[in-house]
């Protein structure tokens, strides 16, 4: 719709004021992966999915989840551990020095309680640190063992090229947490703090994404140093944007934030311009802080005329 109405991609973002992010990483080099059929996927962690089309788009949706069925350790010392070996990184510098011309560098991904998801499936995954504690920490090692040491070697190919990574999670739900506090600090907490440090011992800025109501989270998060916080849904209890301001706006730059539940798909662009006006006031009170988005990736059932609503306000009123 946007290539439609502007030109190509670069069109597109020039025409709305878009910078944003590049990104890279490096080739999978590693034992062929298995075939699969028409429309599905698999990654080096044997993780499936399966093309699922809704209205208007798709999505990739998780097919199948290789240590759904692991009960003891020895399992998890049987599953194919990626290694950093599967990876070429040698073209990265002259990748990353081309477009830090231009833009900022975004590499790297970093999500121990999603990747433990991934592997074991979200209902198992939750019960996992109540019924299998000593197995939940094995498997946390083991996931962030490869996590810590792929990104140390990309961090170093790249030494002084890389401007923000992810060290990241879904911690939270519409409503509440989805883990409490305690089980976060016990078994989820200790490898974010790893890998935050892992980044900033290189410079490199930290980019925490932790959809819903994770309030309860974030004095720690902020004092394990997370620098970006996105998206800040702030329809969510505890979630409110002045007071994010208030309590953490002198260490978080903030990130996202314009409501897409309602608001953008289903608002007049007069709305989506007063709430673009919204997070603004509420997370950039000081003049700073703020790198205005969409709180989720936009819909196919966004309306063209509010996409543009929102970066047209973004761009004139931000300047204020």
């Amino acid at each position: 719709m946007l290539r439609a109405r502007f030109g190509s991609t670069t069109e597109v973002c020039a025409a709305l004021h878009i910078d944003g992010f590049a990104g890279l990483e490096p080739r999978y080099v590693g034992p062929p992966l298995p075939e699969v059929a028409t429309g599905e996927n698999v990654d080096f962690w044997g993780i499936r999915t399966t093309r699922v089309t809704y209205v208007g788009g798709a999505y990739q949706e998780q097919s199948f989840c290789p240590l759904a069925a692991a009960e003891t350790i020895d399992d998890l010392a049987r599953y194919p551990w990626p290694q950093v070996a599967w990876f070429d990184f040698s073209t990265l510098p002259e990748v990353a020095r081309a477009a830090r011309r231009t833009h900022a560098i975004q590499c790297g991904y970093m999500a121990p309680f999603y990747q433990h998801i991934l592997l074991r499936g979200l209902e198992q995954a939750l019960l996992d640190p109540l019924e299998r504690p000593e197995f939940t920490h094995e498997l946390l090692q083991r996931i962030t063992a490869f996590l810590y040491a792929y990104h140390r070697r990309l961090f170093e190919v790249c030494e002084g090229l890389i401007d923000v990574a992810q060290v990241t999670d879904d911690l939270g739900s519409q409503h509440g947490p989805l883990i409490s506090l305690e089980t976060y600090r016990t078994f989820y907490a200790p490898h974010h703090r790893r890998l935050i440090a892992l980044c900033h011992e290189f410079g490199i800025k930290v980019l925490h994404h932790n959809d819903g109501a994770i309030r309860p989270f974030l004095p720690l998060l902020v004092e394990m140093g997370i620098d970006i916080l996105n998206p800040v849904q702030w329809t969510c209890p505890g979630m409110e944007m002045s007071a994010l301001k208030r309590d953490f706006g002198g260490r978080l730059c903030f990130h996202g934030a314009v409501e897409n539940q309602r608001i953008l798909p289903f608002g007049t662009p007069e709305d989506v311009r007063a709430e673009v006006r919204h997070c603004i006031d509420a997370l950039a009170s000081d003049g700073t802080g703020y790198i205005l988005a969409s709180c989720h990736n936009l819909q196919p059932n966004t309306p063209l005329e509010n996409i543009v609503a929102m970066y047209d306000e973004a761009y004139h009123y931000g300047k204020r």
